[in-house]
């Protein structure tokens, strides 16, 4: 099994950027494919952005395309979440996770390990 711990949510004003991180423990990260998630209150867990075990293939959702650019350090056992032009719809909490299906990680409830989200507050 795999642990995830996120962290790098915070408050900012509209425009602004944030990085979150994902650590994992108990196994070695680059054996999984990660993703990213964000759940509003009231609504759904959605999908962000997606990365292959090696980050050679990633994918976002329409929402976020061109704005947020997932990445992986499998050596530090660490993925990443760079949001750039964040806007007040962008606040949520945000869930990174893992899975050793690529294709699992597009979907919620196809994933196998999540962390415990880390909260965004975009202000306008």
């Amino acid at each position: 099994q795999v642990q995830l711990v996120e962290s790098g949510g915070g408050l900012v004003q509209a425009g602004g950027s944030l990085r979150l991180s994902c650590a994992a423990s108990g196994r070695t990260l680059g054996t999984y494919a990660m993703g990213w998630f964000r759940q509003a209150p009231g609504k759904e867990r959605e999908f962000v952005a997606a990365i292959s075990r090696s980050a050679g293939n990633t994918y976002y959702a329409d929402s976020v395309k061109g704005r947020f650019a997932a990445s992986r350090d499998n050596a530090k056992n660490t993925g990443y979440l760079q949001m750039n032009s964040l806007k007040p719809e962008d606040t949520a909490v945000y869930y990174c996770a893992a899975d050793l299906s690529y294709n699992s990680v597009l979907v919620a409830s196809k994933v196998d390990y999540w962390g415990q989200g880390t909260q965004v507050t975009v202000s306008s």
